[in-house]
Formats: structure tokens, C-alpha cells, sequence
């Protein structure tokens, strides 16, 4: 009798963790008493599909949470976490967006799930009805702090107690990643609310929002000008020209540009001599692919506004014509808050439209500042990374951040820079894309080793990508895609 006791009170305990399949429904149920929670349910049998959707398959049984939170009177964050119920590696990842997000981002959801993550996403409270955009938010500059920083805490405090709810005790290690948007969350948080996260991963930050926004609109005057516009073939053409000229700079021929910065291609020499031809470039197709080359400058003084895309990232540059029209600037809603509904994208002047969506937007939208003092001296750590190819938000807005934070205090116990060569806009492209990021801050975070270097893979090719300013040298013999054929150096 005894021993049917013990067997059954043990049987009990177990049944009543969360995790068990019996009382995780209701402990699951249960966080429906949090303030905002619009539901919570246990999500069974290994697939989610999002309202409008794709199945996304190959889940672990998990407590889905989703809540709208409203911390000014003009906000509606919309917000999920999901919990897993068996898998939990007990700590807590919160994810980034892209674009202007307006949407839960289901993909990272999965993803930190599928690697035991208690994990949590936020639209960060631009959801529009179907068939608008962001613009309806002109004249509402709540929703743009929600936008620019506020959504982002808010979800991380707000999972936090889910979490604690949940399992009965606080996560042991907090994360955060986000490419793009979600870089530009990342470094927000670092700068804002540098308790929030233990580490943070930051790709392609988008930090310096004006000038991404202003750059992305320079490039596609650039290239819509009448006679400029670049056909797929021309773009292919300048590009295999530019790999043709600096593919050797890193010391191995393999279709990458180590640095571009050291890169002097000239696309004049595409020049056509004898009339048009799709195997040259006309004198306006000259002076687009330099002015993209070159970024935007202040009208009034030739001052820099924002780098230019580098060279050997032209193969992507089709990304503007293909996703937005004559009629529709690119991310049109950012420019409509501060000019009005009516803004017209060829009237913007690169002098005092400047200065006026800075002293309006900048403040609330931009992550520009190098202070991370207490994100350093509390031990938090932070990995950015950026592809040298990318086609929207040009890579020396990163170094030129990175280096600000540098230069204002030593950061390299605490914060790592990685550029990839010939990979665009947060992954894909000429190089390889796949790296572990997170890993490696988890590492660093958990286990006091510092990212020296990271593996990079992708496109048959495997590399080593190395903490900037540090670069990979090939040792001059053995396989190029071993990693172990490389050494990070210093420039000279």
C-alpha cells in the first residue's frame, strides 16, 4: 500500500508540471488572467498554422500566448509568446521584424521554439486593415515610439512574467536577435534598455532609421531616372566586372569581395563607345551606378548623409524596381508621417527635408547612440553582423556605428562585429549566409568565450568571417573551403 502511494504522489507531482499533458492545459489557460492576454492554449500534434498562412510543421507541443498591450492611449501592440511545454532549454529569446513589421513574425516564433526557447514576437504596433499602410499613422506619433523602441520592451517585459507565470520561475538567461528592423530592436534595446537582454544579436541594423530610409529612397531616384534604369542583364554585367577587378584583394579567387571598401572599380570603363548595347552601360546608366555607389550628400554643402552601397552588391539591386513603382516611393509611410499623406517622393530634398525628418523623427526612431556603458558594465554582450553585399541597408552604417562605440569607450570584452563577404540584406546572395550568431552570444554569455571568429556556410563554400576589424587571410595553400586554410589579421 505504501508503495502504491509513493508511486501515485510521485505520479501526481510529475502530472502537475508544466510539460505533463494533463495540467499544462490548465496552466496554460491560466495566464488568460494576465493583464492583456487576448488568449492562451496548448498548441498539439507537431503543426501551427498563422490565420492566412502556411502550416509550419515540426513543432514541440507548446503554450501560445497572444496579447494586445496598450501602453499610451493611441498604442495597440500586438504580441505572442510561445512556450514550450517539455522542451524548455529555460530561457527566454525575444525576436525582430522587418520592414515596418505591422505583423507577428511566425518564422523567428518557430524557430526559437524548435530550439527550446521560451521565445516571443510583436507586430510593434503598426498592424494596418487590409488594403492600407503604415500612412494611416500620420499625426500619430505614439505609434511611431511604439514603432521606434517602446514595442520591443514592452514585449520583453511582458514575456518575462508569462514566463514566470508559466513555469513557476523566471527564465535563467535572456536573448534577443533580430536582422534588419530587428537590428535596429537590437540595438535599441542596448542603448534604451540595456537590462533587458543578457546578449543580443544585431544583423543588418537598420539603427540609423532616417538615414536607411533616406539612402533607399537616393538609390531608387537613382536608378527610376529617365534613361538610368538597369535591366537584370546590365546589373549581372557591372557586377561580374566588379568581382572581375577586386576578387583578388583577399588573396583567393573565388568569387567573393573580401572588403569592397579597397575595391577601386570604375564603372566607366562599361562605357559604350559605339552606341547602345546591352554589353555596356550608357552615360546615365555611368552615373546611377555611381551615385549609388556613393550614397546620399547634403545638397547645400556635398556633405555625406549616409554611405552608398558597396561595390560587388549590384547583382542585388534589382530589389527596387521589382518592389515598388513610380507612383510609390520605398517605406513611403516613414516620409507621409513627417510631410503628410500627400508627400510626393520627387519633390524630397537631400538638404532641408533632412533636417526636418530629424528634428521629427530621429529621436523616436533612431538607435545611433555609441553609449553602451551599462549594457557593458553589467556584463551583457553583443554580436552584429552585416553582409558587405547588402542592397538596402548599406554595411558602413554599421562600421561607422561600431566605431563610434569604440572610439567613446573599449568595447571589446563586450560587443563583436562580423561582415560577410558577398552576402546581402541579412542572409542570401554570392556568399555564404548561414551563420550561428546566437550561438555564439550564448556562448559568450554562458561560458565566458569570446566570438573570434564565426563559420560561415552557404552556396557550396565554407569560410571563417572574423571580428572586425580583423579579417580572414588565406594561408596560400590547401582547400579554400576549409576553414582551417584561414587566419584573422589585421589590415596593414
Amino acid at each position: 500500500m505504501r508503495k502504491r502511494i509513493v508511486r501515485d504522489l510521485l505520479l501526481l507531482a510529475v502530472l502537475t508540471l508544466p510539460g505533463s499533458g494533463i495540467a499544462v492545459a490548465e496552466d496554460c489557460a491560466r495566464l488568460k488572467t494576465m493583464s492583456g492576454v487576448t488568449s492562451a492554449e496548448v498548441v498539439h500534434g507537431g503543426s501551427f498554422t498563422p490565420q492566412g498562412g502556411k502550416a509550419i510543421d515540426d513543432l514541440p507541443e507548446f503554450c501560445r500566448v497572444t496579447a494586445t498591450l496598450n501602453p499610451s492611449g493611441d498604442s495597440s501592440i500586438k504580441i505572442e509568446v510561445w512556450l514550450p511545454v517539455t522542451t524548455w532549454n529555460q530561457r527566454l529569446e525575444g525576436t525582430g521584424n522587418g520592414g515596418l513589421a505591422g505583423h507577428i513574425g511566425y518564422g523567428p516564433l518557430a524557430d526559437g521554439l524548435k530550439d527550446g526557447y521560451a521565445v516571443a514576437n510583436t507586430d510593434m504596433g503598426l498592424g494596418v486593415p487590409d488594403g492600407k499602410d503604415a500612412g494611416i499613422y500620420v499625426g500619430h506619433p505614439e505609434r511611431w515610439a511604439d514603432w521606434g523602441w517602446r514595442s520591443t520592451h514592452e514585449m520583453t517585459v511582458f514575456a518575462k512574467s508569462v514566463v514566470k507565470m508559466f513555469y513557476g520561475r523566471a527564465e535563467k538567461k535572456d536573448y534577443f536577435v533580430g536582422c534588419s528592423t530587428g537590428g535596429e530592436q537590437a540595438l535599441m534595446e542596448a542603448q534604451r534598455f540595456p537590462d533587458d537582454y543578457d546578449g543580443i544579436v544585431g544583423g543588418a541594423p537598420a539603427h540609423n532609421r532616417t538615414g536607411v530610409h533616406e539612402s533607399i529612397l537616393w538609390n531608387f531616384a537613382a536608378l527610376e531616372a529617365p534613361g538610368s534604369s538597369l535591366s537584370a542583364d546590365k546589373l549581372t554585367l557591372v557586377n561580374q566586372a566588379v568581382v572581375k577587378a577586386c576578387d583578388m584583394n583577399d588573396g583567393v579567387k573565388d568569387g567573393l569581395i573580401g572588403d569592397p571598401r579597397s575595391c577601386r572599380f570604375d564603372p566607366a570603363v562599361l562605357l559604350c563607345k559605339d552606341g547602345k548595347s546591352e554589353q555596356c552601360l550608357t552615360p546615365s546608366q555611368v552615373e546611377a551606378v555611381n551615385k549609388t555607389y556613393a550614397g546620399p550628400k547634403d545638397s547645400r554643402n556635398g556633405r555625406q548623409l549616409y554611405p552608398g552601397l558597396e561595390r560587388g552588391s549590384e547583382f542585388a539591386w534589382g530589389w527596387l524596381p521589382s518592389r515598388f513603382s513610380i507612383a510609390k516611393a520605398p517605406f513611403a509611410p516613414v516620409f507621409e508621417w513627417v510631410f503628410g499623406a500627400d508627400w510626393a517622393w520627387q519633390s524630397f530634398d537631400y538638404g532641408n527635408d533632412v533636417d526636418t525628418m530629424q528634428a521629427k523623427l530621429s529621436g523616436t526612431l533612431n538607435a545611433t547612440d555609441p553609449n553602451l556603458d551599462l549594457f557593458m558594465k553589467h556584463g551583457h554582450k553583443l554580436v552584429l553582423y552585416h553582409g558587405w553585399a547588402d542592397q538596402i541597408v548599406p554595411p558602413g552604417e554599421t562600421i561607422t556605428y561600431f566605431n563610434a562605440a569604440a572610439a567613446r569607450a573599449p568595447i571589446d570584452g563586450s560587443v563583436r562585429l562580423f561582415m560577410l563577404p558577398g552576402v546581402q540584406h541579412c542572409s542570401g546572395g554570392q556568399g555564404p549566409s548561414t551563420i550561428a550568431p546566437l550561438d555564439a552570444v550564448v556562448n559568450w554569455v554562458e561560458k565566458g568565450k569570446a566570438p573570434e571568429a564565426l563559420t560561415a556556410t552557404g552556396n557550396g563554400m565554407v569560410r571563417i568571417v572574423c571580428a572586425y576589424p580583423a579579417e580572414p587571410k588565406y594561408n596560400g595553400q590547401g582547400d579554400i573551403n576549409n576553414p582551417t586554410s584561414y587566419v584573422c589579421s589585421m589590415k596593414k
